[in-house]
């Protein structure tokens, strides 16, 4: 596979998160239909969420094991918990502040009528500021992806970076649905969806860039670990916005649809790896 080849699957692969965006498009629709949409979402990323935190918490083992047996230095064991606890926390904390300074005013100036919340008010009140949140959490998620489809080639498994390529491609149409959910009823404008899925999905082609060229295990944790924070951060704005409507049985029963359609696009991406 030649270079532009896989720069041009990588592409593809970040695209596919436009397949799950014309949710967005959807008129008028219920107050409850709604949040069932955005329970089903919030389930795909709390499945993202999971899938991340279980990746870094596992580097952060096996550094201690490393360091415990001989394999590493203790030095890097520290380093690598330290970035994992300032990533989660980054994550965390720098969406609402990414928010206010960066997201509401794009948001304003780029929904065409979609309500927007005052100044001052809870991010959770703008549908298109917590799609943008959504959208730059799994934007971080992808650029890890990314990085797995390049650094599989630049190693010559070529065969392996194909089919991550398609599993990472399903999967993110599953991540358009997240981005699209808070904006059902709102009509955005054709350009801020392009934003939105550009912010998202862009950085898969990123990531296969950077990862067929460099690699870099730690650069890995940081990013996994700063999606991991970010994702938790927005699915809980999620879940507050869809108690607003929905009783909570009825929520969590669509959470629990959501969790699993995440699972089982993941479960196309494991097959790929063994």
């Amino acid at each position: 596979m030649s270079f532009s080849q896989l720069l041009l699957l990588g592409a593809i692969a970040g695209c596919t998160i436009f397949l799950g965006l014309p949710v967005a498009a959807v008129g008028r629709i219920g107050a409850k239909t709604k949040s069932v949409l955005t329970g089903v979402a919030t389930g795909i990323l709390l499945f993202l969420v999971i899938e991340i935190l279980s990746k870094v918490l596992g580097a952060g083992e096996g550094a201690l094991a490393g360091a415990a047996h001989g394999r590493s230095t203790p030095g890097l064991a520290v380093l690598t918990l330290a970035l994992i606890a300032a990533g989660v926390t980054g994550g965390l904390t720098g969406i609402p502040l990414i928010e206010r300074g960066i997201i509401r005013p794009l948001a304003r100036r780029r929904s065409n009528g979609a309500p927007q919340a005052p100044e001052g008010a809870p991010a959770k009140s703008s549908p298109a500021a917590l799609s943008l949140s959504i959208a730059a959490g799994i934007g971080l998620h992808n650029f890890g992806e990314g990085l797995a489809i390049g650094q599989s080639a630049a190693s010559g498994a070529v065969t392996l970076a194909v089919l991550l390529i398609v599993g990472f491609g399903l999967h993110n149409m599953t991540e358009g649905f997240g981005v699209a959910a808070p904006l059902t009823g709102t009509r955005p404008s054709a350009g801020f969806l392009a934003g939105a899925g550009l912010m998202a999905g862009g950085p898969t082609f990123l990531g296969t860039l950077v990862g067929s060229t460099w690699t870099s295990e730690i650069a890995t944790v940081i990013f996994l670990s700063l999606a991991g924070g970010s994702l938790i951060y927005v699915t809980t704005e999620l879940l507050s916005l869809g108690r607003s409507n929905l009783a909570k049985l009825p929520l969590l029963a669509s959470l629990a649809g959501g969790f699993f359609v995440g699972y089982a696009t993941d479960l196309v991406v494991g097959m790929a790896g063994g």
